[in-house]
């Protein structure tokens, strides 16, 4: 390995996923759609941002896709997961988000990788539940 690699790698490695940014039409809307689905308020909101911590160190911000720079594509696309314990939990959670009307886009069912269902939120992005399969040995590592 080349010192260049070796740096590289170190860099790499070094680097932690501690932001995930979702670009929303209406930061304030999302924040209550968030804050009523997570349980919690906001940590900081402003007109055009608000941020909450989604755990393990990981913050969740909601950036109006009018002020973002470079401007924002396409919305929705992508996916944040919220790991559960079991197909029970799995099916729970998918009747209290469905009482309170989330766009469901797949029932619970069940998956190679364990039991799921997806809904939706105001701006498009996917919002997936899953409980892994307990003899994947990923699984662990899923929920670490």
């Amino acid at each position: 390995m080349t010192a260049t690699q070796t740096t590289a790698k170190t860099a790499a490695a070094a680097l932690a996923l501690d932001f995930v940014l979702l670009h929303v039409d209406s930061p304030a809307a999302s924040a209550a759609f968030y804050a009523d689905l997570l349980g919690q308020s906001p940590v900081e909101a402003s007109p055009t941002f608000a941020m909450f911590k989604a755990g393990n160190g990981l913050m969740l911000g909601l950036w109006s896709r009018h002020t973002v720079e470079p401007a924002a594509t396409a919305p929705g696309g992508g996916e944040i997961a919220f790991t559960v314990a079991d197909e029970t939990a799995v099916r729970d959670l998918y009747a209290d988000w469905s009482a309170r009307g989330l766009t469901i886009l797949q029932q619970p069912t069940a998956m190679d990788f364990g039991h799921t269902f997806v809904a939706q939120d105001p701006d498009g992005h996917r919002l997936r539940v899953f409980a892994p399969n307990q003899e994947d040995p990923q699984s662990e590592q899923v929920r670490s």
